[in-house]
């Protein structure tokens, strides 16, 4: 009995009352939470913090000094802690929990649960909280497997409803176009196509020539103006005799005109075409009939005339460079092809197209990720459909990934440090500029909310560039 009192004495002394000190309780709670490998956070029954172990610290972001001895009100803010599970407990007088996005971007889920005292008032309130971001991150995976699902069964539809012709037509502006062409596929009238290149103006002039119930079954026949040079675009066009010039063959040579007899002639960059050439062009559109070089006889002919430019022919009607009669003549029915950047909707299915052609030519079953085609569609395509295939050959060939990889596209390995490539063109240098000025902001103020404050720009902005550059 004796020795147990002095134990009792030797372990009270100091303490008023005869009890264990505050401090020696709280030293040993505080060494007890710092165990726990979730976030502990103590408040009294008027949220006014405690205790914290690093666990919160780490989880929130909040350093200790900023929560011991503070009320959980001072942290109420608009942006990451629009309220606190302490104050709701505090007013529920009953457990509670909830989702909080912290400060240093994660996702955690903190529970509160009272301590009541005998009288049943709450003396203390305990958090726990849990760093849940790892499962945020696996489902928006699967949010982003599902949105991929949906592209491919998408491109599956879009495959089914246009396999006949081969087309991808899923943006409304160009269905409507399409919607045209087939209208008009059955008239004998010359149609004008516009656009930038590599939208497709050849895909739509093959797709009003396949339309056409007279005409599917005859010569298709595409002349490249602007690749044909201009001294030899006449004798390819309107054909020529034996001993018509120097060099011609023997028995002469029909033209491109002619092989379209009953057919459709396409003529791509019809802008590039001389003036000279244009009036012999002009004549032979009036009267159906071609005349070849060095013959006085004329040959009728029965074609559908489709032109296509990338220029602006008024523009060069305007400058004297091309016939104001010919462009009257040819723009019949005027179609204007947008650009790939103004008809997003199409670049996944595009994607999805190539990726399956050139798996197929090569051999390869590469695979793209929801983040690839995301990026994909928010690229500008200055070369449109034609810059899209070449981008999607180049990953299916170059690429060691069976999954591409955001590093597989070209645009991506330009914005490298470009004194790591030895580039030193604008575009090199301006990529490696913006590369200096986020690491350095991301030193300085670690957070992205903070550094798109800086730097006066969205946060989506910084997150976006920060991911694109692997930063």
């Amino acid at each position: 009995m004796n020795a147990k009192r002095v134990d009792c004495e030797s372990e009270t002394k100091g303490s008023p009352g005869g009890g264990i000190s505050t401090e020696r309780v709280m030293s040993e709670l505080q060494e007890i939470i710092e165990g726990s490998f979730d976030g502990i956070l103590v408040t009294d029954a008027d949220a006014n913090v405690l205790l914290v172990n690093q666990s919160y610290v780490r989880n929130t972001g909040i350093k200790k000094e900023e929560l011991i001895g503070h009320n959980m009100r001072e942290l109420i803010n608009p942006v990451w802690m629009k309220n606190s599970v302490a104050l709701i407990v505090a007013e529920q007088k009953q457990p509670a929990s909830m989702h909080h996005a912290t400060q240093n971007g994660k996702n955690i889920m903190v529970t509160g649960t009272p301590i009541f005292d005998k009288e049943g008032n709450i003396k203390k309130i305990v958090i726990n909280s849990r760093d849940i971001s790892e499962i945020y991150e696996l489902r928006e995976e699967l949010s982003r497997a599902r949105e991929m699902e949906k592209i491919y069964f998408r491109q599956i539809a879009e495959d089914e409803s246009a396999a006949d012709a081969g087309l991808v037509i899923s943006d409304a502006k160009m269905q409507e176009i399409f919607s045209m062409a087939r209208r008009i596929s059955n008239f004998n009238t010359t149609v004008l196509i516009s656009g930038e290149s590599g939208v497709g103006k050849d895909v739509l002039a093959k797709y009003i020539h396949s339309e056409s119930a007279l005409r599917r079954d005859e010569p298709f026949v595409a002349v490249n103006c602007g690749a044909i040079p201009e001294s030899l675009l006449e004798s390819e066009l309107f054909g020529y005799v034996e001993g018509a010039f120097t060099g011609a063959a023997k028995g002469g040579r029909p033209g491109l005109i002619e092989a379209a007899n009953r057919g459709t002639l396409f003529l791509d960059e019809i802008g590039e075409m001389s003036v000279n050439l244009q009036v012999k062009f002009l004549r032979a559109l009036e009267i159906r009939a071609v005349t070849r070089i060095g013959a006085q006889t004329q040959i009728p002919v029965d074609i559908r005339v489709i032109a296509a430019t990338h220029r602006d022919l008024k523009s060069l009607v305007a400058e004297g460079r091309f016939r104001e009669d010919l462009y009257y003549r040819l723009n019949v029915v005027s179609v204007e092809i947008p650009p790939l950047r103004e008809r997003r909707d199409d670049v996944p299915v595009f994607t999805l197209k190539f990726l399956r052609l050139f798996n197929k030519q090569y051999g390869q079953n590469k695979k793209i990720t929801f983040e690839v085609m995301k990026e994909m569609e928010n690229h500008d395509w200055p070369g449109n459909v034609r810059q899209l295939k070449n981008v999607v050959e180049n990953m299916v060939v170059v690429s060691c990934n069976e999954y591409l990889q955001l590093n597989d596209l070209p645009w991506i390995k330009d914005a490298q440090p470009a004194e790591a490539r030895g580039d030193s063109s604008l575009r090199a240098q301006l990529a490696a500029a913006e590369r200096r000025i986020l690491q350095e902001a991301k030193r300085a103020y670690g957070s992205t909310r903070k550094m798109a404050e800086v730097l006066l720009v969205d946060q989506s902005t910084i997150v976006r560039k920060m991911k694109k550059l692997k930063l």
